[in-house]
């Protein structure tokens, strides 16, 4: 099995983002179902957590202009999500009140730019809704992460572990 990479002398490919709808959930389900998909992020999930996931983005769209937006690719194939959310009050760890920054792609879409490609349609979009900075918080372990958060051209704040006791790193970007 062969896989493609980006370099920096091919171009990232094109990518449409769009607020989440209710048929996402099914969609991010579909290509989120992969334990390799999954592995820094607890496995994989039941429909209902997309369900709720989803919904949470579309409020988020709305207060804040900015959200974990569903990830296409030229065809209109739903690949996965990237955009932007506040870090969750909930998760008494990590940088609450910060803004973070994510990608997940699902695994047939692996290798091809799309993470870098939207991951900077995301700073651009996150830039002009008018925020000076964000993170993103990286399980460690995560090298193709840690590459896309390097190639957005963010850097390491700091080195923390997660309550399970993973090792994570939080990459900051000013905008």
């Amino acid at each position: 099995m062969t896989s493609t990479t980006t370099s920096p002398s091919r171009p990232l490919p094109a990518v449409r983002l769009r607020v989440p709808t209710d048929e996402d959930a099914h969609a991010w389900h579909r290509v989120f179902d992969d334990p390799d998909v999954m592995e820094f992020h607890g496995g994989p999930a039941e429909l209902s957590v997309y369900e709720e996931f989803t919904a949470r983005q579309r409020l988020h769209d709305a207060r804040l202009g900015f959200c974990l937006w569903t990830l296409l690719d030229d065809d209109g194939e739903v690949v996965g999500f990237t955009g932007a959310q506040p870090w969750p009050e909930e998760k008494a760890w990590g940088p609450v009140g910060e803004i973070e920054i994510g990608w997940r792609l699902g695994r047939a879409h692996w290798g091809r730019g799309y993470a870098t490609a939207a991951a900077t349609a995301t700073v651009e979009r996150v830039r002009a809704a008018g925020l000076t900075r964000v993170c993103a918080m990286i399980d460690a372990r995560n090298a193709r992460s840690v590459a896309v958060a390097e190639r957005l051209g963010m850097r390491l704040a700091e080195e923390v572990r997660t309550p399970g006791g993973n090792p994570a790193r939080r990459y900051v970007l000013d905008l």
